[in-house]
């Protein structure tokens, strides 16, 4: 079974007469974290908005909670052997987009849990990498509008992400041993949310739609036909971009957690 991304789904706002219409978000963190079920979810995802975000000087860095062993059609195939492919595939996506590093945490494709040991995983990333903002699958997305179940490893891992941000990375009583070994608590300001039904944030991603087709043409394992595929998700782009009047855009739900600090006059 190969880990695909939703087919589209839902990706403007619901807005009433006399609402003013969104326009493109202009917010960019210094450092920030996605972190995603499988190799190719961030590519699929939100690789544009990362891609936009390094270039104008962000740093970023991607956690992998499974190595996507289960991507595949051949059960005779060895899973640690596409699981090591996967994983090469992934770094040369990272590298294309421009991404400081990937993170793999080897939890089991297909059956990833949001429990304490997931939890933990993720809080000692977050307290190692220290980002101002998180980019995680929305949990609450089970059905997709269009048709078609969300993949159980993406909503295990948006829980988990949002369960690792608020409260247990910033709490120095959760996992107190990581902060015993000197991984102080950490509050993340904001977390962006992908693949939502409740998109409320968009990001033009116009200048960087080429890298992000380029880097999910990394995952050569998971794809069969590339210019089908990207034609796709330029047609998702497109879509997106039009709820804030660009060429392409990137739809996502923005969970502020810590408001900004008033500007001194």
């Amino acid at each position: 079974m190969r880990n695909v991304a939703p087919e589209g789904g839902p990706r403007k706002a619901i807005r009433t007469m006399g609402d003013a219409p969104p326009t493109a978000h202009t917010w960019r963190p210094d450092r920030f974290m996605v972190i995603a079920a499988h190799p190719d979810d961030t590519e699929f995802g939100p690789a544009g908005t990362a891609a936009r975000w390094i270039d104008a000087g962000s740093v970023g860095w991607i956690v992998c909670c499974t190595s996507g062993d289960q991507g595949g059609e051949d059960p005779t195939a060895d899973p640690f052997e596409l699981a090591a492919t996967r994983e090469a595939e992934q770094r040369d996506a990272a590298e294309i987009i421009g991404f400081t590093g990937v993170t793999f945490l080897h939890q089991p494709d297909g059956a990833l849990a949001n429990d304490l040991a997931l939890r933990e995983m993720l809080v000692r990333e977050i307290r190692t990498f220290r980002p101002d903002a998180v980019l995680a699958t929305d949990p609450e997305t089970v059905f997709h509008r269009d048709g078609g179940i969300n993949h159980t490893d993406h909503r295990a891992a948006g829980i988990a992400a949002v369960d690792a941000v608020y409260p247990a990375a910033r709490n120095p009583m959760a996992f107190a041993g990581l902060a015993r070994a000197g991984l102080a608590p950490h509050a993340v300001r904001r977390m962006y949310l992908f693949w939502s039904h409740r998109p409320d944030t968009w990001v033009d991603i116009s200048s960087t739609f080429d890298r992000k087709a380029q880097a999910l043409r990394a995952h050569r394992s998971q794809i069969s036909d590339g210019d089908a595929l990207i034609e796709r998700l330029r047609s998702w782009a497109a879509e997106d971009g039009s709820a804030v009047s660009v060429g392409a855009g990137e739809a996502l739900r923005l969970i502020v957690i810590d408001e900004d600090e008033p500007t001194a006059p």
